[in-house]
């Protein structure tokens, strides 16, 4: 079990590879270069005979446009997505920076540009140098003009992708996806298929090597770590959490603590520990980015309430998405038995959510009363932790609107909504 690699840590290392914008189009290169290479086969089958005739010229001819244009194109491209990047790193957030680097209709294009141009200048190389027969070069002008009319297509829904990306709606729209996807797998293995783990755990503490933020924990590595040891591993650091050489990481409890489990190497490695958090297996680190969106729209500086009560919205949403089911809160599939995980806090998700919205849009009745009617909405939602949640969010964004709001008429306003939604 320990040389396999569990589902949820490929799943975490595909993400991690979709960031990374040499991937595709490196994969796309070596596809050009093999498409090349295939069309030598059909020389073999004597094609030639079959199809019409295509002269070396035309061929040279069509690549030479190809491999011309195509370098100018993924230049403008890679410049295009770099000023988009920074803009929204500047008007949105530099935390959503990993999610517009794997935007796929961006890598797609720029994929797209890169292979037409590597598979214009292989192609045209072997042709010059006599490498097709009739049949071969048939089929090699074939391939060519279908890679041309892709490269087209794609330009022509890139441009329209592009002005998109960057733009403060599309930022959002991508954190709100990202953090949705997250809080789903939460919600529905609320201890990621281990037990829920107990609320003050005995036992041998295991702490990081390194100071960093937990991005995956392999519960299946830690299963099998337990299994191996005879022991039970009780997780203290869910994705999100900073780790430190004071703070534990986990816990191991079992009749063969004492005397101390000699090697916790494999626990430390089961952590993945970077420098940044990711939205991968952290819903918080969402809800956190999303709050950080609105702060800082809410700034003198920008001054957007818009944005603000726009992200009210989306929290709203997922919250909701949140409480949709409860069944697979209450229980949940058990995979590790051997592996004990806590629950995330619904109040900690609160304070991640509205906590900068209560406090840069307590000035602001607009965004006040929005928040108000939010945060009114959740709470009448039934479940009872979340419920106590918003009431408690809902009367301290009161309180500080009553230091903020100069205007007596426009703190009625807010206790108005308040008192309308109580009613």
């Amino acid at each position: 079990m320990n040389a396999m690699i569990s589902t949820d840590r490929a799943r975490f290392l595909v993400n991690q590879l979709r960031e990374r914008l040499w991937v595709k189009p490196l994969m796309v290169c070596l596809l050009s270069i093999g498409m090349v290479f295939v069309a030598k086969l059909f020389d073999d089958a004597r094609l030639g005979q079959l199809v019409p005739e295509v002269t070396e010229g035309s061929v040279v001819k069509l690549l030479s446009v190809m491999a011309s244009s195509m370098l100018v194109i993924a230049t403008f491209s890679v410049g295009s997505m770099v000023s988009a990047y920074a803009a929204a790193s500047s008007t949105a957030t530099p935390r959503a920076f990993t999610l517009l680097i794997a935007d796929d209709a961006s890598q797609n294009a720029l994929s797209a540009f890169v292979g037409a141009f590597i598979f214009s200048i292989v192609a045209l190389t072997v042709v010059e140098n006599g490498y097709y027969q009739a049949g071969g070069l048939f089929i090699l002008f074939v391939i060519a003009a279908l890679v041309f009319s892709i490269v087209i297509f794609t330009f022509v829904r890139w441009v329209d992708g592009i002005a998109r990306l960057g733009r403060m709606g599309s930022t959002l729209d991508k954190v709100e996806r990202a953090t949705r996807e997250a809080l789903r797998r939460r919600r529905d293995a609320p201890t990621l298929e281990a037990c829920l783990a107990r609320p003050l755990p005995a036992g041998q503490a295991v702490f990081a090597t390194r100071v960093g933020y937990v991005q995956h924990v392999d519960i299946a590595a830690l299963q099998a770590w337990a299994e191996k040891a005879g022991t039970r591993v009780v997780v203290a650091a869910l994705p999100g959490t900073l780790a430190t050489p004071d703070r534990p990481l986990a816990f191991i409890t079992g009749s063969r603590v004492d005397p101390p489990v000699p090697d916790d190497k494999g626990i430390i490695a089961a952590f993945g520990i970077d420098t940044e958090r990711r939205f991968d297996d952290d819903p918080r680190f969402g809800l956190v980015v999303l709050s950080e969106i609105a702060g800082k729209a809410l700034s003198p500086a920008v001054n957007d309430p818009g944005t603000a009560i726009d992200v009210v919205g989306r929290l709203v949403r997922l919250f909701l998405m949140w409480s949709e089911s409860t069944a697979a809160q209450d229980g949940g599939q058990l995979r590790y038995d051997r592996v004990e995980v806590p629950r995330i806090s619904i109040r900690d998700m609160f304070d991640d959510a509205f906590t900068t919205l209560a406090r840069d849009g307590a000035g602001q009745v607009e965004v006040a009363v929005r928040l108000q009617k939010a945060l009114a909405t959740l709470a009448s939602l039934g479940d009872e932790e979340m419920r106590d949640a918003a009431n408690y969010h809902q009367r301290l964004a009161l309180e500080r609107c009553a230091i903020a709001l100069e205007l007596p008429e426009d703190l009625a306003t807010v206790r108005g909504a308040t008192d309308r939604e109580h009613t």
